[in-house]
Order: C-alpha cells, then sequence, then structure tokens
C-alpha cells in the first residue's frame, strides 16, 4: 500500500474518532433529565405481599387392588347369581401363554383364518406382534380363555375376582375386529 494512501487511511479514522468523540459529548440530555426528575415526583405505589400457599398434603392411593376404571364394571345382581351357581377359580398351575402378559384392552383382532379345519384369530399385542389364538387359548391379565372364534369376533370368558378373599366370578369379554 503506498504511504500516501496510508496516511490518508489513517486521517480518515482520526477523523471519525474525533466526530463520534465531539458527538457524544454534546448531545443534549434535557428531555432526559426532565423525564426522570418527573418520575421521581411521583408518589410511590404499594406493593401487594407474596401470596400464602397451602402446604402440600401427600395423597395415599388405597384402591390399587380395586377394579381398573377403564374396564367395564360387573353388576351386582349379576355377581350374586353367578356366585350362586359358579365356583370358578382360576387354575393356578397352569403354565401361562405369551398374550396373558397383556391387558385385554391392548389387544386388537385384526384378522382370522381357517387351515385344516381349525378357525384361528389374529391378535395384535400392543408393541404390533401378530400372535394366532383359537379355542381354548388364554389371553389378557384376568385368566381369559378364549371360547369361540367367530366371523369377525373373538369370545373370551374371564375369571375376575368378585371383590371377597376367596370368590371369583366368569366375566365374558368380546374382541371385535376393528374396534382399535
Amino acid at each position: 500500500m503506498p504511504s500516501d494512501a496510508r496516511a490518508l487511511s489513517l486521517r480518515g479514522v482520526a477523523l471519525l474518532l474525533v466526530l463520534f468523540t465531539v458527538g457524544c459529548g454534546s448531545s443534549d440530555v434535557a428531555d432526559l433529565e426532565v423525564f426522570v426528575k418527573d418520575k421521581a415526583e411521583r408518589p410511590g405505589g404499594l406493593i401487594e405481599p407474596i401470596p400464602t400457599f397451602t402446604a402440600y398434603e401427600a395423597f395415599a392411593y388405597s384402591a390399587a387392588g380395586m377394579r381398573s376404571p377403564f374396564d367395564l364394571p360387573i353388576e351386582v345382581v349379576e355377581l350374586t347369581s353367578l356366585r350362586l351357581r359358579s365356583t370358578v377359580a382360576p387354575d393356578p398351575t397352569r403354565a401361562q401363554e405369551f398374550l396373558e402378559q397383556f391387558d385385554l384392552g391392548g389387544l386388537a383382532l385384526v384378522g382370522r383364518l381357517e387351515r385344516q379345519g381349525t378357525e384361528w384369530a389374529l391378535l395384535r399385542d400392543p408393541s404390533g406382534g401378530i400372535h394366532r389364538v383359537r379355542e381354548g387359548n388364554y389371553v389378557g391379565l384376568d385368566h381369559g380363555k378364549v371360547v369361540d372364534v367367530g366371523e369377525g369376533y373373538v369370545a373370551i370368558m374371564e375369571i375376575v375376582t368378585d371383590g371377597t378373599t376367596d370368590g371369583w366370578v366368569e366375566r365374558p369379554r368380546t374382541l371385535e375386529l376393528g374396534t382399535r
């Protein structure tokens, strides 16, 4: 870079610095001083006190052993008639099948097929797996036994507690094609 050009650029920078310094020093702040004085003369307001909060009260959930609120309720009249004529109970020695680890509401009927005279229902589990079941297989958490595989439905008979310590009742359930 030639020396004349360098001297010219240094003079330009020096001129800009002088202009900025003069501009900052000569600004009129009278309107700002009037504004601050006006705000300082106004009376101060009252600040509301911090609201008081009530202490958290812990809730003890005691309905863990009761029927799920998402299951259909069993009518009391049906329970008493079933109890009088039925002495059902789940078989504790029976080996559990794979689909008994899922809630019946999480299973969906997705199809039906027939092979060599046996009707099979195709059930989808919550993780997306497809499983074949036929009459006599067990599904669901409540000892549900498949009692019929029909055109577009699977009939299941569950064994659920009747609310007493040792009483059990049968509860019919149905999975229909395309309901989930």
